[in-house]
């Protein structure tokens, strides 16, 4: 049997309620080169139960990993992706668990990064404009672009959506090595997954960000309530930045 194309992770804490069964389902049946990788993080709900269920639907295509505790979603997803990895899947990368972004929208990415053979990461973005349905409370997107601001002023690269949880990497021993020591951060590990890439070309890493990541428009994006996100999670982006800069 031949490796997937496309492996996710979808990393879960306390989601039992939010979890749509049928859609992650319909993902991997569709297409027999899907694979979903959920990892619970520590969750004192229904979530082990629920992702249990999720699973029986497809046994072969859809596993489910447990943290025993609560470790924060970077180290979540950074377990599933190792997981994923070891499977010599083609493109692994990770899902919010809310599907506030379609998971059709992997495989826009997954053809990103057919067309990018030097790409290492294809990353959704946020980004409202004629075409795009992306609805988003007013308070977060302001919120969030002065984290943008912040975030690209720290890496020296102009992103304009760190934060978005539509990624997808592109499977090697260079993504192997970047993924081996722990995330600093409980929630800004998507910045520091983009430091890493950029520290991997200590010459210029800011111009090989720009070389080995790509931000894709996402067409579809909704503020779905019961997000873990909280304001003092937003308080601590530049304490949890000053980390990452400090770590280098």
């Amino acid at each position: 049997m031949s490796p997937p194309r496309i492996s996710l992770v979808v990393p879960c804490f306390n989601e039992a309620a939010r979890l749509d069964g049928d859609a992650f389902v319909a993902f991997v049946c569709e297409r027999a080169d899907r694979r979903l990788c959920f990892v619970d993080d520590g969750s004192s709900d229904g979530t082990a139960a629920r992702l249990a269920e999720i699973a029986a639907a497809a046994p072969d295509r859809i596993a489910v990993e447990r943290l025993p505790s609560n470790r924060g979603k970077g180290e979540a997803v950074r377990a599933g992706l190792r997981a994923e990895l070891a499977r010599g899947t083609r493109y692994v990368g990770y899902w919010d668990a809310d599907l506030a972004t379609p998971l059709r929208f992997a495989e826009t990415l997954a053809d990103y990064l057919d067309a990018h053979p030097e790409l290492v990461l294809a990353a959704g973005s946020r980004v409202l404009m004629l075409g795009r349905a992306i609805t988003r409370r007013p308070a977060r997107h302001y919120v969030g672009r002065i984290a943008a601001t912040l975030v690209s002023l720290v890496l020296g690269a102009p992103i304009y959506d760190s934060q978005c949880g539509a990624k997808l990497l592109r499977n090697g021993p260079d993504l192997a090595a970047l993924l081996e020591a722990r995330f600093a951060t409980r929630w800004l590990f998507d910045v520091e997954l983009f430091d890493r890439i950029a520290r991997a070309e200590p010459r210029a890493p800011a111009g090989a960000l720009g070389q080995r990541v790509h931000e894709v428009p996402v067409p579809v994006w909704s503020d779905a309530p019961g997000s873990k996100v909280r304001l003092r999670d937003w308080l601590r982006v530049p304490i949890d930045l000053a980390r990452i800069w400090r770590a280098r």
